[in-house]
Formats: C-alpha cells, sequence, structure tokens
C-alpha cells in the first residue's frame, strides 16, 4: 500500500491548516454580523454551486428581492423595505456562504496535492479525511438552519444555531490540534500528570459556553436585562419558566441568558484556579505555563467584554468583538491542552 508518509512531520502541510483555520475563524466572525444585522434569511434557496454567482442584473435582484418578500420575516419585520435595503442584507449573507464556499476549496485542493506529492503525515489521513467530511456537513446544517426560518419563523431557530455554531468550532478545534500535530509530530513522551484531563474538561466548559451564547444570539437574549449583576433589579428573571423545559431551555429569553452569565462564572473561575495553578506546577514545561497563564487572562477579558457589550445593548462593534475573543479563548485552550500532553 503507498504511503502518504514521508516525515512524521510536515510545516507546509500544518501552515496550509492553520490558514483553514482562520478561514473557519472568519466564518464565524463573518456569520455572527450576519446574525446581527438580521441577513441570514436573505437568500431563500441553497444552490451549493450557482448560488456562487450573485445577481447581474436589475431582473436578477428583483427576482431574489420578490423570493425574500414571502417569507415571514419581511412581511412582519421588513415590509416596505427598499431594493437598495435588501441589497444590504443579501451581500452579508452571500459573503458568508461564499467564504463557505473560499474553505471547502482551500481544505480540499491543497489535500489532493498534498497527498499526490505523499506529504501528508499518514497519521492524519483519516483525521484530516474527518475534517473534511464535518465540513461538508456543517454546510448541510446552515442549510437547515436557514430553513428553520423561511415559513413560520422571522428569524432562525435558536437550536438550530447552536448546532451550527457548535460543528464550526468543533471543525476550528480540530483543524488546531492537527495543526499542531503536523507541526510538531507524534508525541515522543507524554506527561504523567492529571494537565491533559484537566485541560480537557476546560475545554468542554469553554465549548458548552459558546454554544449557550448561541442560543443567547438565536433569541436576541443580549437586548433585555441590560443590568449586571442582577437582571432587572432581580437574581432570576421573570421570564425565566416558558412553559416546558425545552421551551425554557432553548427559548426563553431570561433563561438562557442566565444560563450563559452562570456559566460564564464558572468558566472564569476555573480558568483562573488552572492558570495559577499552571503557574506553580512543577510537572509543566515554561510553554505550557505561559500558555495556562494566557487562557486565564484571555477568559477574564471576555467575561468582561460579554458585561460591556450587554450593558451596552449590544452593538454590532461590541457583539463581533465578544465573539472574536470567545473564538480565540477556545484557541488558546486547544492549544494549552495540546502543549500539556507533551513534555
Amino acid at each position: 500500500m503507498t504511503s502518504f508518509l514521508r516525515s512524521d512531520r510536515s510545516k507546509p502541510v500544518a501552515i496550509w491548516l492553520f490558514v483553514v483555520a482562520a478561514l473557519v475563524l472568519g466564518m464565524v466572525i463573518l456569520g455572527g454580523a450576519t446574525r446581527l444585522t438580521d441577513s441570514g434569511l436573505s437568500i431563500t434557496q441553497w444552490k451549493p454551486v450557482t448560488g456562487a454567482i450573485p445577481p447581474l442584473s436589475n431582473a436578477d435582484w428583483q427576482a431574489e428581492f420578490a423570493r425574500y418578500r414571502q417569507i415571514p420575516q419581511y412581511a412582519q419585520l421588513n415590509a416596505g423595505m427598499s431594493l437598495a435595503d435588501f441589497k444590504t442584507i443579501y451581500w452579508w449573507e452571500w459573503s458568508h456562504r461564499l467564504l463557505g464556499r473560499l474553505v471547502g476549496v482551500v481544505f480540499f485542493v491543497p489535500f489532493v496535492i498534498f497527498a499526490a506529492r505523499r506529504d501528508l503525515p499518514r497519521r492524519l489521513v483519516a483525521r484530516l479525511a474527518g475534517i473534511f467530511v464535518l465540513g461538508g456537513l456543517q454546510g448541510l446544517v446552515g442549510w437547515w438552519m436557514v430553513a428553520s426560518g423561511l415559513a413560520q419563523r422571522v428569524s432562525v431557530a435558536p437550536e438550530r444555531l447552536m448546532i451550527h455554531l457548535g460543528l464550526a468550532f468543533a471543525l476550528l478545534g480540530a483543524l488546531l490540534w492537527t495543526a499542531f500535530d503536523c507541526w510538531a509530530g507524534a508525541a515522543r513522551q507524554t506527561l504523567p500528570s492529571p494537565w491533559g484531563r484537566r485541560a480537557a474538561i476546560l475545554i468542554g466548559l469553554v465549548y458548552f459556553q459558546i454554544l449557550l451564547g448561541a442560543l443567547v444570539a438565536g433569541n436576541d437574549a443580549g437586548l433585555v436585562y441590560n443590568d449586571w449583576p442582577l437582571m432587572n433589579g432581580r437574581l432570576l428573571p421573570d421570564d425565566y419558566w416558558a412553559g416546558g423545559l425545552w421551551a425554557t431551555l432553548a427559548h426563553s429569553q431570561g433563561a438562557v441568558q442566565l444560563h450563559h452569565r452562570l456559566m460564564a462564572y464558572l468558566v472564569t473561575a476555573v480558568a483562573l484556579a488552572m492558570g495559577v495553578s499552571a503557574w506553580r506546577s512543577s510537572y509543566l514545561a515554561p510553554g505550557s505555563k505561559a500558555l495556562g497563564l494566557a487562557v486565564a487572562g484571555a477568559v477574564l477579558a471576555q467575561a468582561l467584554l460579554g458585561v460591556i457589550t450587554l450593558m451596552a445593548h449590544a452593538p454590532l462593534a461590541l457583539a463581533i468583538a465578544h465573539q472574536l475573543t470567545g473564538a480565540a479563548v477556545f484557541a488558546l485552550t486547544i492549544a494549552f491542552a495540546w502543549r500539556v500532553r507533551r513534555v
């Protein structure tokens, strides 16, 4: 059987994966902007190939606009919108989808080239194939999410937005971890310490917080209860219970914001404790200690930015900055977890 392996590591392959990860991060940020500008439902059809071509004539624009006017969001929120205003939200969504297509091309074409040249470390080939499948699934889930807002809703279903964003961050984490592996090669020795488990727990907490943040975004819950640390002067929001468990967990503005706040406190406490413990640890190398402190600092900054964004009623710039900092926290946590498993 022909081997993909020329070396245990490949810096060119690692750089390629870091580039793809940066594009995925761009997708997350652009997707957040698309959501915040209520642009995600402006394109009502899913055309994976021909959809890359935007309207090229006035007739094409009128046809797109006519399709948008058939959905509830137009009738209930944007009735009377001009074609010029429609073009603004259209370009947000079109750019988001175009970047998604670009991510697929930038991943697939170099993958084929590296495989043909046998530059891919063999131990990573199956993982890279899995990442490609995950990326394709992300596209399908993206349309599944959009479809939820085309018939009876004026926005996408929050739980589908959560799944869509969760897959994006899973893809980002897999790309970063694989890039680190490709850059450094297989671990020659692992640390006989509990740090791998601790770091994995922190990844889980940060990831869960990201999912809760998606529910906040999907319910526009950052636009209510804009005081802190109380919620309209109360410990519990007035509208916490929405009549059922799922309705409360996924669709109550008060509940999803409260859960996001509480998880933020937990993540911040754990990250700060872990950062201090990492710095004082006799097991960890200096690089791991520095990453531990970086994670703690980034989490604290993210928590403070979250409070500022909430109290400012989630303006676009601050909301995007909050999402970007969240992605930085996740990336640093991945790097820390990867690093503490090695000497």
